[in-house]
């Protein structure tokens, strides 16, 4: 009996043991499988559970004006994310989200985006980014699971609308997207950071971990005076608005130096609060992208061609009593019947037919060269992104009406900044200064990229003095007369010229450009500028909507300067009688 009970024993034991050295095994098994044949996966699965890695955005460079304004700045900011427990049911995450939807203004799309981020399981999402402090604590009060602050910059424009379209913008991560903002990122934007996030087993954020410190940005010096600015965006808005156009350009320049100290586009953006759809028009800024027939203004390149090469004296004359004159089948016409003029007379009172046969005598080669020179048909070499070359076709591409048609401003498209750099290449004798609108960038710690000084020749210093006289004449005696300021000696060009019509394929009779070119002059270039107005009601000649906005803005950028009056300004009227009276 008692041997019978032994083997049973024995029996139960050895089966015990087998069954015990058996989970052995699989437990050796499981942590081999575990410890070295899964461990990089796991170990992976593990870290993607606990921890996620986030850039951050360093703090962005601030952008000043010339006089030291702060035109743009970062300014610190909460964000609020969320982390779901694991496991926990989409529902309920997303009630957790409704929650806060009066509170941050959360609309459709960002429910919609929420929602998605969700149904992926994503174990970090991003419900508002760069909210206000005020908005901040209303959500701490809520006391929500899973939702979370983490600190950010945002982009903030002191003044607002000023300066709009030079600024540009920044997307949410600040990084720049137009204007200054998005031509010196580079700089602006510093070197981004790296971030952990630790959290717990049901994914409970518990603390952040820098792993690399982020470098800000580095600032920036604009050529802008913040001042003169706010002055050209005032009186562009008041003569867009009086003329009912649709809207307008301000550029002001220093002609020796190219710097730009305004650049005004009308309508305005707020930087601060820009209406998406809203966005392509601010990323447009038409004193460097917008394309016109100049008019006018461009037979100041026309005159320049005919004293350049000698094709006329001041002592010519044309006869323009007919009031047209037809090239090529087709007849152009004078905004006004005149009699027999002077060449300077033919630009002073902006006639068409006079300038035509300036034109025919100086021939298409040399007009194409000199328009070549002045440099139309490539870009200014102005520091912001996204400059129009314009359009100037090659000479074996013009036909008999050609001449003509260049001589008046036609069958070519300018942008405002290349017109502006033609009067300047007046205003500075002869020689051409690109325009710049960034004056310092720093590229290192101690490093400061400046532009190296090339000034090449386009026109001599007599046809730029001989020039600059006749341009006196437009505004004292000629279609540029509201351009007049008492007691300073500006020169000037008025332009008017016909939109073309993509419809019928010609030019519009009833749609225009008015414009005007000029400059303030004294021992040296005060300061140049040019106004275009695109399609004003009622009056549209330059000389009647353009000019006075000039005159203007002109005369307050005079008084901030503190420009004296000058006590003897020259008042010349060119005419062919005073010309032959002195023997030029």
């Amino acid at each position: 009996m008692r041997s019978l009970y032994q083997k049973k024993v024995k029996k139960r034991t050895i089966i015990l043991v087998f069954f015990f050295m058996l989970w052995i095994c699989l437990l050796i098994f499981r942590l081999t499988q575990l410890q070295v044949i899964n461990h990089s996966r796991l170990k992976a699965e593990v870290v993607e559970q606990n921890q996620n890695r986030y850039v951050i955005h360093p703090k962005r460079g601030t952008i000043y004006d010339r006089t030291g304004n702060i035109l743009a700045r970062s300014i610190p900011r909460k964000s609020v994310f969320f982390t779901p427990f694991k496991g926990e049911p989409h529902k309920l995450q997303l009630e957790t989200i409704l929650m806060l939807k009066k509170v941050l203004n959360l609309s459709s799309g960002d429910l919609q985006r929420i929602k998605a981020r969700i149904a992926k399981n994503d174990p970090f999402i991003w419900v508002k980014r760069k909210i206000d402090s005020e908005k901040a604590d209303k959500v701490k009060k809520l006391h929500l699971n899973g939702i979370h602050f983490m600190e950010e910059n945002k982009r903030f424009y002191p003044q607002g609308k000023l300066a709009a379209h030079i600024l540009g913008r920044v997307n949410i991560d600040d990084i720049g997207a137009s204007g200054i903002e998005y031509k010196y990122n580079s700089v602006l934007e510093g070197k981004k950071g790296e971030r952990l996030i630790l959290r717990d087993a049901k994914r409970r954020e518990y603390r952040f971990e820098t792993i690399k410190e982020p470098i800000d940005g580095k600032d920036i010096i604009l050529t802008i005076d913040e001042t003169i600015q706010y002055i050209a965006e005032k009186e562009l808005e008041k003569g867009v608005l009086k003329s009912k156009a649709d809207w307008g350009t301000v550029i002001i320049s220093h002609p020796s130096t190219g710097e730009i100290l305004a650049m005004a586009n009308y309508p305005f953006f707020n930087l601060n609060n820009i209406p998406p759809s809203l966005l392509l028009k601010l990323d447009r800024n038409k004193a460097i992208h917008h394309l016109f027939d100049p008019g006018s203004t461009f037979k100041i390149i026309t005159a320049s061609a005919a004293l350049e090469s000698e094709s006329v004296s001041f002592n010519d004359s044309f006869d323009c009593s007919e009031g047209a004159i037809k090239v090529a089948g087709k007849a152009i016409r004078d905004h006004d019947r005149f009699e027999t003029l002077s060449f300077p007379e033919v630009i002073i009172h902006s006639s068409n037919v006079g300038t035509v046969q300036i034109g025919q005598r100086i021939g298409e080669e040399i007009l194409f060269n000199m328009i070549k020179t002045f440099g139309f048909g490539k870009k200014t070499k102005i520091d912001l992104p996204a400059e129009e070359n314009g359009i100037f076709r090659s000479l074996d591409e013009w036909t008999d009406i050609s001449v003509a048609s260049h001589s008046i401003g036609y069958e070519i498209s300018v942008t405002p900044i290349q017109m502006l750099q033609a009067i300047n290449i007046i205003a500075n004798k002869g020689i051409i200064i690109h325009p710049k609108i960034v004056k310092k960038s720093p590229i290192s710690s101690d490093e400061v990229k400046e532009r190296l000084p090339q000034y090449p020749r386009v026109i001599s210093e007599e046809t730029a003095s001989k020039l600059a006289l006749i341009l006196q004449g437009v505004v004292q005696e000629g279609t540029g007369k509201a351009a007049h300021i008492e007691g300073y000696s500006v020169v000037g060009k008025t332009g008017t010229a016909q939109k073309y019509d993509p419809s019928t394929g010609g030019y519009s009779s009833s749609a225009h450009i008015a414009s005007f070119i000029g400059c303030v002059l004294g021992d040296e270039p005060v300061f140049s500028m040019i106004v275009v107005i695109d399609d004003p009601k009622g009056q549209f000649y330059g000389g009647q909507v353009a000019a006075p906005i000039f005159r203007e803005t002109a005369s307050k950028v005079l008084r901030y300067l503190h420009i004296p009056r000058q006590k003897n300004p020259v008042e010349t009227l060119i005419t062919a009688k005073y010309w032959r009276q002195t023997g030029e």
